[in-house]
């Protein structure tokens, strides 16, 4: 652990806050998305967390969108503050096609702290099976093992017979990679009859990592941790020996909103990750990354003080087309907004193929005669589609993260 790590809670917010009116001036002045998307905000008073909740969020639909419209006069669609060269050693694509830089700083993803909470440490050799190709992964990685003073072997995907010859040769300390590959590898080592008894420890990445693997992993001696990370942000989340959620990284301000809007949720309550990174490169500001997750209470038993989530827990992006229409959760938002007496509210769409029905399920304390009705009319008039509704009582609606529920039967 480093000292940013274990600082007290208030004098983190502290600096990062401090940190965030520069941040901002700087988006807006070096990159000519965020002139735009900040255009008539004064950095100077984005000085707390309800000043950064007052900011649009942008969604990565709107990132591609924006790439997409530039293409031919910049790639990056004006995020980037960098331009090819050599403060640029690498671009790399991710599936839409988005682009992104990578600039010269050490560790420039941030991985170094994952690696470390992962019981990686300096002079051991990792073996790298992320993708070096497109994706950033295999760089991201490999840039964080080299900041933590670690040789790397470049395995990147597939070939899964020459992987576990590598690793019996070289004796890497541990892998990196996604879960599914290194259950693959460790099985294809165990049919080859080849030990691989130097690899103890994995950091892993990508897809789902359920205890069931993690447990299988430990029975044949390798300890897996998690990291959540997006080719956008680099590091955002990392798991810890204490196994209790992820730690957030320090070089980004996380919120929790609810989906569909730019407004945080209570803490506790799942709903959309947002992040403003203080990478000066790529400054990305509420940047929406799509993926559900909730706070945890209190703090790591590592000693590490930051903020802790639960991990990806779902999609937020529950955009659902009923009777050929596409019904989005903002506009869910947009209803519940209208009607101070709803606290929560839920778009159940059920029925069979071609037969949808829509029912907004909403936590209320106070029904008043006629509200149901009112509410109908508005979601006539917002989607532009028939729903009934139902008053709910306060705590109701599970604590899912979720705005439109399909519920349709599609047998």
């Amino acid at each position: 652990m480093d000292t940013l790590e274990t600082r007290p809670p208030a004098e983190r917010e502290a600096a990062l806050l401090a940190a965030l009116p520069a941040q901002i001036a700087h988006a807006r002045n070096a990159s000519p998305a965020f002139a735009d998307i900040l255009a008539g905000i004064d950095p100077a008073t984005i000085t707390s967390r309800a000043a950064l909740a007052g900011l649009p969020v942008t969604r990565k639909h709107e990132l591609l969108a924006r790439q997409q419209a530039l293409r031919a006069e910049n790639v990056f669609g004006g995020f980037s503050t960098l331009g090819f060269g050599a403060a640029m050693p690498r671009v790399f694509s991710s599936p839409g096609p988005m682009y992104e830089p990578e600039g010269l700083r050490r560790d420039y993803w941030r991985m170094a702290r994952a690696l470390f909470a992962a019981g990686f440490r300096p002079g051991e050799l990792v073996h790298n099976c992320f993708s070096y190709h497109f994706v950033p992964a295999g760089s991201m990685m490999e840039s964080g093992a080299h900041a933590l003073g670690c040789s790397v072997f470049a395995g990147g995907t597939g070939q899964t017979e020459q992987q576990v010859q590598a690793m019996a040769e070289l004796k890497p300390a541990g892998y990196i990679g996604t879960p599914s590959f290194l259950k693959i590898i460790v099985e294809k080592a165990a049919e080859m009859n080849i030990a691989l008894p130097s690899v103890t420890k994995a950091l892993v990445s990508a897809e789902a990592f359920p205890p069931s693997l993690r447990d299988w992993l430990a029975e044949r001696g390798i300890a897996g941790y998690q990291c959540y990370a997006t080719a956008d942000l680099g590091l955002i989340a990392y798991e810890t020996e204490a196994r209790e959620g992820l730690v957030l990284d320090e070089g980004v301000i996380v919120e929790i909103v609810r989906p569909g809007t730019g407004d945080p949720v209570a803490e506790g309550e799942v709903g959309e990750l947002v992040v403003t990174t203080l990478n000066p490169d790529y400054p990305l500001v509420r940047f929406g990354t799509g993926d559900l997750s909730a706070v945890l209470p209190g703090t790591c038993p590592t000693g590490r003080s930051n903020t802790r989530i639960k991990g990806w827990m779902g999609r937020a992006d529950q955009t659902t087309k009923v009777r050929g229409m596409f019904v989005h959760p903002a506009q869910v938002a947009e209803i519940a907004r209208r009607f101070p007496e709803i606290i929560k509210a839920r778009l159940v769409v059920s029925g069979e193929m071609a037969n949808d029905r829509m029912a907004l399920q909403v936590e209320t304390a106070a029904p008043l005669a006629g509200l149901d009705q009112r509410i109908s009319d508005m979601i006539r008039a917002v989607t532009k589609l028939r729903g009934t509704v139902e008053l709910l009582s306060p705590g109701s609606l599970p604590n899912d993260g979720k705005v439109i529920e399909d519920a349709r039967s599609y047998k």
